[in-house]
């Protein structure tokens, strides 16, 4: 038990030590992550290539994970890194969104719906900085950003097509319209977190 007990203490050790630290092995994936977002977005509207245009967009979305797992697995999780990653993900759900609208394959409810609750946390996340406090990213709000994503690459790819009836539905659609349910289920769930984070910093 106290060699386990050292083992943890050894790891929550190495990870402060990390904290400070910037061009880690993760946020140099995250920057270049970071640096796919404008070419993703030019392909996609230049409606050149769908293949090249979700190649990059995936590969973009799926490093995500891997950054995120070797940050943690190598304890070398950094400020930065938590500040810089987040943004990414919400540039890269941005420029899917409003590329897929430029070229015909989103409604612009969906788009006016995804901006404004991005918006809209954003200045959430602006309020919760006057009490110095930083809102974690919660399991909901992962799982909406990685069914977001997911969609958003399969309307890239304009495949595969799903036949409802006699209608013709693209799959990512479809998986859009879930992700967007979600994305509003999150937002109310980040609302009445950051109440409780911020009515526990006044009693403090």
């Amino acid at each position: 038990m106290s060699g386990r007990g050292d083992e943890q203490v050894r790891a929550v050790e190495s990870g402060r030590e990390h904290e400070q630290d910037v061009w880690t092995v993760a946020n140099i994936i995250t920057v270049l992550r970071l640096v796919l977002v404008p070419f993703c977005f030019a392909v996609l509207i230049s409606n050149r290539s769908d293949v090249l245009a979700f190649a990059l967009y995936a590969g973009a979305a799926g490093t995500d994970w891997i950054d995120g797992q070797i940050a943690r697995r190598t304890g070398t999780v950094t400020n930065i890194g938590k500040v810089i990653d987040p943004l990414v993900d919400r540039l890269l759900l941005a420029s899917g969104v409003g590329g897929l609208y430029l070229i015909g394959r989103l409604p612009l409810w969906m788009l006016v719906v995804l901006v404004a609750r991005d918006v809209y946390l954003l200045w959430g996340a602006y309020r919760l900085e006057r009490h110095r406090l930083r809102m974690p990213v919660t399991f909901s709000g992962k799982t909406t950003t990685a069914v977001l994503l997911a969609a958003f690459s399969f309307l890239i790819l304009n495949w595969p097509v799903m036949t409802i009836g006699s209608t013709e539905v693209p799959f990512g659609l479809a998986l859009a319209y879930v992700g967007t349910g979600l994305s509003l289920v999150t937002a109310v769930q980040y609302t009445i977190l950051a109440r409780r984070m911020v009515a526990g910093d006044v009693r403090k």
